[in-house]
């Protein structure tokens, strides 16, 4: 399971497909409608919020929404609690990701990116060094790669 940190317009159509799997997977985990992956290290950062159901509908919520700019129509009624983040009633508040994370990732999915797809990867490579973007959802904070992460 891979649910990454780093904002979605980075990754691939096959990236972005399996984050949506594996995301929608997550969320039947959190909401207890499937046994299998529930000690899986990806959902500790889901499980520390108040509501980890909305934290990872929220989650999804942008990953359709990158989906739909990129003409994909994922299933949004697949989503139990599509929460907004930061603001408002229901609100998600914006979880903290360390930057030894978003740097691990980042490595991860370049590597990804270079067999896989390449013109992508070539996309990629053009920006600007040192910035990268995360997931609206997270907002990065100095630090090693996370605790439940495994290397």
């Amino acid at each position: 399971m891979r649910i990454w940190s780093l904002h979605p317009s980075y990754l691939d159509r096959q990236g972005l497909i399996a984050c949506w799997r594996e995301s929608l997977l997550a969320q039947a985990v959190l909401a207890g409608r499937t046994r299998g992956y529930r000690q899986h290290s990806q959902l500790v950062r889901f499980r520390t919020t108040p509501d980890p159901v909305a934290a990872v509908g929220a989650y999804l919520a942008v990953l359709a929404e990158e989906a739909r700019e990129r003409g994909y129509r994922f299933d949004t009624t697949r989503i139990d609690r599509p929460a907004p983040i930061r603001e408002g009633e229901g609100a998600v508040a914006r979880l903290p990701v360390t930057d030894g994370q978003v740097a691990h990732e980042w490595g991860h999915l370049m590597a990804k990116l270079a067999v896989r797809s390449p013109d992508v990867h070539a996309r990629l490579l053009l920006r600007p060094a040192g910035e990268v973007a995360v997931h609206p959802l997270f907002h990065t904070v100095p630090g090693p790669l996370e605790h439940w992460e495994r290397p």
